[in-house]
């Protein structure tokens, strides 16, 4: 299916040998840097930015589905605490159907997905540590109240806007692989939970959004950031996979991992520079000289792995 059309996307547009990245004709640097999750995905569902009043009623609506029921809860319980989250969250996703009858107006169906999807992912990660699950809060946006249900702790005005603004920038990327597998299921008339669960069980996969796991593997394996450079060469020489590195449409830096980059640098007068950042610099630098003639940069999953890791977020 390599370089073979399946669409064309209203949604997004991208530019791979510029760099550019818009939803709905707006770039994504600008949403990152200016605008909210709950702003962004309004634009992205309806279309156009929505208006004051229409935000703050999607803002209330998805504030007010965010909450589990007790069943809901138990079943994460019941799945293996060594489970990977992302598992967890493809198996919670379709059970959540089994709650919610589909109707022929998927609206209330896309607030839910959308409101506890993040409500899932925090309570399993506290379920499985033996924590209680934490009730959302009405008086947190949608980034700043997951960092709250994941770590108990309320996020400072810096560490909430990073987030929101990471939440952003995986919003959309026209047709990859766990949106063309939506598309196949939701083709079936498949409920929506159904079809979300599908496009998350593809995300998991490492050549997709479970590759920033492999990333902080990467650089852990390769240490001391002198040791990049070399570490490199010999990944090349061996024909190993370099996480991180590459994509079928970016032929330039990821305009995604450039803002990415900018967040890391802004979370660090916070958290303090972790070794592995200083280790992913010294990988690039290398890589510009030895990948780059060959079009290959890095892309939104080099950074993204160090950026959550330094929010105090779990792998």
């Amino acid at each position: 299916m390599a370089d073979v059309p399946v669409a064309e996307s209203s949604i997004s547009f991208i530019d791979g040998k510029r760099a550019r990245l818009e939803y709905r004709g707006i770039a994504v640097e600008a949403l990152a840097r200016e605008s909210t999750f709950e702003e962004t995905s309004w634009l992205l569902l309806k279309g156009a930015l929505p208006t004051q009043r229409e935000l703050a009623l999607f803002d209330r609506d998805l504030k007010q589905n965010r909450s589990l029921k007790y069943r809901q809860i138990d079943i994460l319980k019941c799945l293996p605490p060594s489970g990977h989250p992302m598992e967890a969250l493809q198996a919670s996703l379709a059970a959540l159907g089994m709650f919610f009858p589909a109707k022929e107006d998927t609206w209330e169906s896309i607030l839910h997905l959308v409101a506890k999807t993040t409500t899932l992912v925090a309570a399993f990660h506290r379920v499985r540590h033996g924590e209680d699950a934490l009730a959302p809060r009405e008086d947190l946006g949608h980034a700043a109240n997951f960092f709250y249900m994941l770590t108990g702790k309320e996020p400072s005005a810096p560490v909430a806007r990073v987030l929101d603004a990471c939440l952003i920038l995986h919003a959309e990327h026209t047709m990859n692989a766990s949106t063309f597998a939506a598309r196949v299921v939701g083709s079936t008339q498949a409920n929506p939970y159904s079809v979300i669960s599908a496009a998350v069980g593809a995300l998991s996969g490492p050549l997709h959004g479970g590759a920033n796991e492999e990333v902080l593997e990467m650089l852990d394996e390769i240490g001391d950031h002198s040791k990049a450079k070399a570490w490199l060469e010999d990944a090349i020489a061996t024909k190993k996979k370099i996480m991180g590195f590459g994509h079928r449409v970016y032929k330039v830096k990821d305009p995604r991992a450039t803002v990415l980059q900018e967040l890391a640098e802004h979370v660090f007068t916070e958290t303090g520079r972790p070794a592995a950042y200083e280790t992913a610099l010294s990988l690039e630098a290398a890589a510009n000289t030895l990948l780059g003639p060959k079009g290959i940069y890095p892309n939104v999953d080099f950074f993204s792995g160090i950026v959550y890791s330094s929010l105090g977020i779990p792998r």
